[in-house]
């Protein structure tokens, strides 16, 4: 029996190291917890995923939160979650002092000039494969797909209401319900939407934004992505397309959860204290849809309306990556270099399956400073 230490040094230790998004990690969790070290059962570790996949916030987080869970209950998810989220964050805090601090010197410009448009790259390829690995040939999910899609891109931003409206379509046609009030019963925690409002502060602002984020975002990292440019750019303009842009390279450049670019924005946004409560409002709520449910999801995990729900949802948050990319994309890729940069990207990583982002953003990097000297 492993100890509370030992789950605390390893989480440790992955989110300071552990490159490659969400499908990475939460590879690296099976081969490191089930297969080598035998901590966790292949069980318990499956109910975790589900758990994860099936509610808002990010993947690799929330099946963090619930190994800690599994032997050592509240005090072990609380501990997990947060020695695997504050390597990145301290990361993100340092990038984003550099980056007010010197953002304006060439060579900075250059680095992300480069950056910017491998991200777009990247983000192309994860929603490709997110897209042929979740969907299938699945007609009714394709069409969820591509009514988020075209929302997203046309709109510039996720529509929350439309997302659970494709699970819930999903839900109706695959799994029509018996006894209607039981089965909402099911998804009441789901049902509620906090509406935008208003405050004084800007840290209020910052919070009850991120909340949603983190409240109402489902499916991998990337999922965020288009919430994020709709409020962060389009709403609130805290940030401007290329500051957005080079948010979610950070998020690349940097290992642990992907969502942990929330910090960055709130840096930009107000500083030091903007990043600690865009943090913890993202992070809070991810962490309460974990472990609440985790006594109770043996028994409904498996429940087919919720499978079907998750379907939909799942479907539809990638057709809002999907359009994010093209919106991004439009405004990213500027020029003939930009447009390269991405296109030998998504050939990369397509072709090349063993390819690590962290290499390519370096080598973006590179090419991008080099770029900024002529």
């Amino acid at each position: 029996m492993y100890s509370l230490k030992d789950l605390i040094l390893y989480f440790l230790k992955l989110g300071t190291f552990g490159f490659g998004g969400p499908v990475a990690l939460v590879g690296y969790m099976h081969r490191d917890l089930v297969e080598q070290k035998k901590w966790i059962s292949e069980e318990d570790y499956k109910e975790g995923l589900a758990l994860a996949q099936l509610a808002p916030g990010p993947l690799a987080a929330q099946l963090a939160i619930y190994i800690g869970y599994v032997h050592y209950k509240i005090t072990g998810a609380t501990l997990a979650g947060i020695t695997f989220v504050i390597p990145s964050f301290l990361m993100v805090l340092g990038i984003g002092y550099a980056y007010v601090e010197f953002g304006g010197l060439p060579w900075m410009q250059g680095v992300f000039y480069g950056v910017g448009a491998s991200v777009i790259g990247i983000i192309a390829i994860g929603s490709y494969k997110l897209t042929t690995k979740s969907i299938g040939k699945d007609i009714l999910l394709w069409t969820i797909f591509l009514v988020l899609a075209i929302t997203t891109f046309i709109t510039e931003q996720e529509i929350i209401w439309l997302i659970l409206a494709g699970g819930f379509v999903t839900w109706f046609v695959k799994a029509p319900p018996k006894n209607l009030s039981g089965n909402m019963n099911v998804f009441a925690p789901m049902l509620f939407q906090i509406q935008s409002a208003y405050f004084d502060s800007k840290l209020f602002q910052i919070g009850w934004f991120f909340t949603k984020a983190g409240a109402f975002v489902f499916g991998s990292g990337l999922a965020i992505v288009p919430f994020l440019y709709g409020g962060v750019v389009k709403e609130f303009q805290w940030l401007n397309e290329k500051q957005f842009v080079d948010a979610v390279a950070v998020a690349m450049i940097t290992p642990g959860p992907v969502v942990i670019t929330v910090g960055f924005i709130g840096y930009l946004a107000a500083g030091f204290w903007g990043a600690v409560v865009a943090a913890l409002a993202t992070f809070i709520p991810c962490y309460l849809f974990t472990i609440l449910p985790a006594p109770y999801f043996k028994k409904y995990g498996k429940h087919t309306a919720i499978k079907a729900f998750v379907d939909g949802v799942t479907a539809a948050a990638i057709g809002a990556i999907a359009g994010a990319v093209l919106v991004m994309g439009k405004r990213s890729l500027i020029d003939m270099p930009t447009i390269l940069i991405a296109a030998s990207t998504v050939f990369l990583l397509y072709k090349f399956k063993n390819t690590k982002e962290p290499l390519i953003i370096l080598a973006a990097a590179i090419i991008g400073l080099l770029l900024s000297f002529n």
